[in-house]
C-alpha cells in the first residue's frame, strides 16, 4: 500500500537529522504509534503494506515480523542486529542493513571512559563530594586502580577492539587480546597487542574490555568459571551486548571480592538492570550510550537511512547483512 504511488517505510523510532530527510526523499515515511507495545505482533500490524522497517536495537524483528507481505528491507541504526532474525529475513528475501564504521571511536571513547571511571572510582568520588562527606585530603582515601603501565585484556578485536588497544597504547598499558580471528602481524605490531587464549588474558588482565557480538557461542562468554578466575584487583568494561556476561554471577563475584569492580553500558534485560548491581559502589552503570555522541548518532541515522533509501529504490544498500538476498 502507498499514497499517490510511493512505497511506504516504517520508522519505528525517531531518527536524528539529516536522516528523516533522506527517508522522506525516497519514500513515504510512517512514524510507528508512540503508545504501542514493542512486540512482534504489533510492528507486524503497522509494517503492513511497508516496504521497509527502520529498527532499532529494543525492536524485536524476527519471523512473525519478516513474513509481511511486499517487505523487502529491515534497515537496524546500529552496527549490531541480534535483535533481528537474519535467517529468518534471508528466508523471506528481506535485506537485513546495519551502520558500521561509524560508531567505532565514540564506542572505543566510552570503553576507556567506562575504564577509568571506574578504576579510579570517579562515580563514586562525585557522589561522596555532593553529599557534603569530603572534609579535606586524607591518604587513604578512595584508593584506586593504577591505569598507566597495566594488563589490558581486549576480547574481541574488531574495529572498536582495536580502537580501545589503540587508545590503551598512550597509558603504556600491556594489550592481550582473545579472538578466533587474529590481527595481522603488522597491526599486532602497530597496537603492542599479543593473541593468547582466554584463559590466559583473564587471568594476567588488570583490566578486560568486551567487544564481541552477541552469539551463541558468546552468550555468557564471562560468568561463574571466569570471574573466579580474574584477578581479584580486575576491572571488568563491557560495551558490547549486555548477555555476554551473565549478571547474576557478576553480582556474586562482585560480592566475593572476585574482582574489584566493573563498567557496564549494557545489560542483560534491557532496560532492566540486575538489582545487585544498583547499589555497589564500585560498579559504574550507563544507559547504553556508548554511541551517544551528536556526531555519532547523527552519522548512524543518515547511514541507516541511505541503506533504506537505497533498497526502496531497488539497489543493493552499502551495509548489506545478508548479501545472498541482493545478488
Amino acid at each position: 500500500m502507498s499514497t499517490g504511488g510511493r512505497p511506504r517505510v516504517l520508522l519505528m523510532h525517531p531518527i536524528l537529522d539529516p536522516g528523516p530527510a533522506i527517508l522522506a526523499e525516497a519514500a513515504e515515511v510512517l512514524a510507528y504509534p508512540p503508545n504501542r507495545p514493542l512486540d512482534e505482533a504489533s510492528i507486524r500490524q503497522a509494517a503492513e503494506g511497508c516496504v521497509g522497517i527502520v529498527s532499532q536495537l529494543m525492536d524485536p524483528i524476527r519471523e512473525t515480523v519478516l513474513s509481511t507481505p511486499g517487505l523487502k528491507c529491515v534497515s537496524n541504526v546500529a552496527v549490531g542486529f541480534d535483535n533481528v532474525d537474519v535467517a529468518a529475513a534471508t528466508s523471506h528475501k528481506v535485506m537485513v542493513t546495519n551502520t558500521p564504521g561509524v560508531l567505532d571511536d565514540s564506542t572505543a571513547d566510552f570503553a576507556f571512559t567506562l575504564l577509568m571511571a571506574t578504576a579510579r572510582r570517579i562515580v563514586e568520588a562525585d557522589s561522596f563530594t555532593r553529599s557534603g562527606r569530603f572534609r579535606g585530603w586524607a591518604i587513604d582515601m578512595m584508593l584506586g586502580q593504577d591505569i598507566f603501565g597495566a594488563t589490558l585484556g581486549i576480547v574481541g578485536v574488531g574495529r572498536i577492539g582495536r580502537g580501545v588497544a589503540h587508545r590503551a597504547k598512550g597509558f603504556n598499558m600491556r594489550v592481550l587480546y582473545y579472538d578466533p580471528q587474529p590481527l595481522p602481524r603488522e597491526a599486532e605490531e602497530q597496537l603492542g597487542a599479543t593473541r593468547v587464549d582466554l584463559g590466559r588474558l583473564i587471568a594476567e588482565s588488570d583490566f578486560i574490555s568486551i567487544h564481541v557480538p552477541l552469539t551463541q557461542e558468546t552468550h555468557h562468554l564471562f560468568s561463574t568459571q571466569q570471574f573466579n578466575q580474574m584477578k581479584r584487583n580486575a576491572v571488568l568494561v563491557n560495551t558490547s551486548r549486555g548477555p555476554v556476561v551473565d549478571e547474576a554471577a557478576l553480582v556474586e563475584a562482585l560480592k566475593g571480592r572476585k574482582l574489584a569492580g566493573a563498567g557496564l553500558d549494557v545489560y542483560e534485560r534491557e532496560p532492566a538492570v540486575h538489582p545487585g548491581l544498583t547499589p555497589m559502589p564500585n560498579v559504574v552503570l550507563a544507559p547504553h550510550i556508548a554511541s551517544a555522541t551528536v556526531r555519532t548518532r547523527s552519522e548512524m541515522s543518515a547511514m541507516a537511512a541511505r541503506n533504506m533509501a537505497t533498497a526502496v529504490r531497488g539497489g543493493r544498500p552499502p551495509n548489506l547483512v545478508n548479501p545472498e538476498v541482493k545478488k
